[in-house]
């Protein structure tokens, strides 16, 4: 049997799962890693954390499956995104703590991109909103902050990169400097048009290209793993951001395909084919994947509290004992009784980007009981997803005739055929729930040949398909109701 390895870097643990060449899942193990928090609002890791429990975690994978390593075809690798670092090009030593995703620190040089006119630019050119999330201001940051940092990227002395591009040069012991065309989309310093490194976004960001990594394919032999890792060399051949590798793994490979991720919050992303769409709604304009030099482009939209919202439910408000309980406790009741909970605890995401919106509950009455609660929250993930599809379909004109899900969430069979119902779509649930391991897995094995593209097409496998059953009045209103819902949480905590 051939296998391919997975790593599946992520923002609180580092994973490696093994599948055979039937895609089913063979081992995995997994790694927790400190979150650094120097400052309110700013988010670090230590590199070397990064780096010590992915290889630990692949190591200990490895030897747990019983697999022989002869037998290890190729190594994928996904990774969160926009997470920055800068290393030594000669010794591979980090200068700094990696910025994570998470860290505002750099809103100030957002703004200043913003004063000087380059907002619109920074969309135009990358598909990006301009924002402290994406890597350009943080790398921005630290060139500024360490001592003749500039000076010597500008020498050639320093590298560059996302969690991926840190990865590879370490377990190839520093013989490769890439990144893929997925990350790089994520670093607002990338034209995902004209698939280069944008030099008028270098200059206003005052970073010397000599420090950026090569933009490479996401399905590609990059490096060979260095032997002294597992005792052989294995080629190390897909790289993908999270919910690219997420994207591809759910086999969203036609325009119009969409999936969403029910994390934390949820991550909807729609295949729009070979031409990028520039998004009228507040979405996002990425790439999918690229693949013999030819990207995929995707729509993005991101909802910020969606599984939070259960935590919610049984931490603070202790109306449930476990997220397992939400379902049971949902079903209980008839109906919603009118209750709409908003969980905008952070603000709205996407399509409404209200960052002064609060959380809401409207419609209570005195026969409004705990379910009911219970039942809107787990309904307010599902309506806050139909918000972004529903803008993807106006952005793209196409209307996907599924939702493929992960995540989570998506075990809660109550808010997956809720979903289904308010969106009046059919909802597939994988066999494999590893979708962003499995679609790192597919690109590598994609790139040494294990399996060809209609061989890709046959490794996920649905486990329950979710049947939308709500007539179109019922639908109407509650949708209707839910944007009243949403009208009422907006503005509500007053500007500085």
């Amino acid at each position: 049997m051939k296998y391919i390895v997975a790593l599946d870097q992520g923002t609180t643990s580092s994973r490696a799962v093994i599948f055979d060449a039937n895609g089913e899942m063979v081992a995995s193990h997994g790694m927790e890693f400190r979150q650094i928090y120097p400052k309110p609002g700013w988010v670090e890791h230590d590199p070397q954390d990064i780096l010590d429990s992915q290889m630990q975690s692949l190591k200990t994978a490895v030897e747990r499956s019983g697999i022989h390593v002869q037998d290890i075809q190729a190594i994928g690798i996904t990774n969160q995104r926009e997470t920055t670092l800068l290393w030594e090009r000669a010794t591979g030593k980090p200068l700094c703590n990696a910025i994570v995703w998470q860290c505002r620190r750099t809103a100030p040089l957002v703004e200043r991109l913003k004063k000087d006119g380059l907002g619109n630019t920074v969309r135009d050119r990358t598909g990006l909103v301009p924002d402290a999330y994406f890597s350009g201001t943080k790398l921005q940051w630290m060139l500024d902050a360490i001592p003749n940092a500039r000076e010597r990227a500008a020498r050639g002395e320093l590298c560059f990169g996302t969690v991926d591009s840190f990865l590879v040069y370490h377990l190839t012991g520093g013989k490769v400097h890439v990144t893929d065309a997925t990350n790089a989309a994520r670093t607002m310093m990338y034209n995902i048009f004209e698939q280069k490194w944008d030099e008028l976004l270098l200059r206003a960001m005052n970073i010397p290209e000599q420090l950026l990594p090569q933009v490479v394919d996401s399905s590609q032999v990059v490096g060979m793993l260095d032997k002294s890792i597992l005792g052989r060399e294995i080629p190390i051949a897909s790289l993908a951001g999270d919910q690219h590798a997420a994207l591809f793994g759910q086999g969203c490979f036609e325009p119009g395909m969409c999936k969403n991720t029910y994390g934390t919050g949820c991550f909807v992303l729609m295949n729009t084919g070979s031409h990028p769409v520039k998004s009228q709604h507040n979405l996002i304009t990425t790439i999918g994947w690229r693949i013999d030099g030819q990207p995929r482009y995707a729509l993005e939209g991101s909802v910020f509290v969606g599984g939070a919202v259960v935590q919610w439910l049984r931490d603070e408000m202790k109306l449930v004992d476990s997220a397992s309980q939400t379902e049971q406790v949902a079903l209980s009741v008839r109906d919603n009784g009118g209750v709409y909970l908003v969980p905008a605890f952070t603000g709205l995401g996407a399509p409404h980007w209200d960052m002064y919106s609060r959380g809401t509950i409207v419609g209570l009455t005195r026969g409004t009981g705990r379910a009911h609660i219970v039942r809107a929250a787990l309904e307010s993930i599902a309506y806050q997803s139909a918000d972004v599809l529903e803008a993807m379909a106006g952005d793209s004109g196409m209307r996907s005739v599924g939702l493929r899900v992960d995540g989570g969430a998506s075990a809660n069979n109550f808010l997956m055929q809720f979903q289904a119902d308010i969106l009046d779509m059919r909802v597939y649930r994988p066999k494999v729930t590893e979708t962003t391991a499995m679609g790192a897995a597919m690109l590598a094995g994609r790139a040494v040949g294990l399996w060809n593209d209609a061989q890709l097409r046959t490794l996920m496998q649905p486990d329950r398909e979710f049947v939308p059953s709500m007539d179109d009045a019922q639908r109407m209103k509650l949708r209707r109701q839910w944007q009243r819902a949403i009208e009422r949480s907006k503005g509500w905590e007053e500007e500085d």
